[in-house]
């Protein structure tokens, strides 16, 4: 338990820094860079959400470790280009949390989720206050994000400004006009650009029906494993069998799987 052992950040800063040294570190961790590192940090935050669907504790701490070295390791590299520390960024997210709960930290009387939202905001809008540009609704939307889940960010900020399907009628009739073009289009590239659209507008579709597509997507990503690899145990020549053979094997599998639901 957190009791028996008393939190010592301090010593996973030491070894990050040792690892990074130029003369005395690892010949891996010296030549890495933000760009390098960030496919990791996105690999760990999903191998914690991995963790967490699987309510594996013991893992999800061991996936929080490495998590949290990414954070660290980010942070040794900002320190050597002169940018910033570990501590500016717990300093910086301290700061935020308690600027975003003032019902609890400061005298705002009342609190929730639109207090937050109205602080987020402001937030932006201060961001932005150095650009010459108009700010944007759709300033902070991460790129990096998942596709689906960034979707549907993007679709939500639009829809503050009132840019939205009044129901699920207008997104559900564009998935219809997407099909039809995707269809009509010539090129690799047409397609591709046809085929984005349609996911677009299917998750325009899943966020009016209060259906959060990431999980939809990954909840039909586990039940495929699962029934697939029903069917390769339920027939250890599956590869060999007729598309026809296989079907009727995916009918059985799933119709025992909902017997047993």
């Amino acid at each position: 338990m957190s009791g028996d052992h008393p939190v010592d950040i301090g010593r996973l800063v030491a070894i990050m820094a040792r690892l990074r040294d130029p003369e005395r570190g690892c010949e891996w961790d010296t030549v890495q860079t933000f760009a390098t590192i960030a496919p990791y940090t996105i690999e760990e935050a999903y191998e914690v959400a991995d963790a967490i669907a699987r309510d594996d504790m013991d893992n999800l701490k061991d996936e929080l470790g490495d998590l949290l070295l990414q954070v660290v390791f980010h942070s040794r590299m900002a320190e050597e280009a002169g940018a910033f520390a570990l501590g500016d960024v717990i300093a910086a997210i301290s700061d935020k949390m308690e600027r975003r709960h003032p019902h609890i930290f400061g005298d705002a009387v009342e609190g929730g989720h639109h207090l937050w939202e109205q602080i987020k905001a402001d937030e932006r809008a201060v961001k932005g206050s150095a650009d010459p540009q108009p700010v944007s609704a759709l300033a902070g939307v991460a790129v990096g994000l998942p596709a689906l889940m960034r979707a549907e960010k993007l679709q939500k900020r639009a829809a503050r400004t009132g840019f939205d399907w009044p129901d699920a009628d207008g997104p559900r009739g564009k998935i219809d006009e997407e099909v039809v073009e995707v269809e009509g289009a010539h090129t690799d590239a047409e397609r591709e650009e046809e085929i984005g659209d349609l996911l677009f507008a299917v998750v325009n579709w899943a966020r009016k029906l209060g259906v959060d597509p990431e999980t939809a997507l990954r909840g039909a990503n586990d039940k495929f494993e699962r029934r697939f690899r029903a069917m390769e145990a339920a027939d250890t020549a599956f590869a060999t069998r007729t598309l026809e053979e296989q079907e009727a094997l995916w009918q059985r599998v799933k119709r025992a799987g909902a017997l047993s639901a």
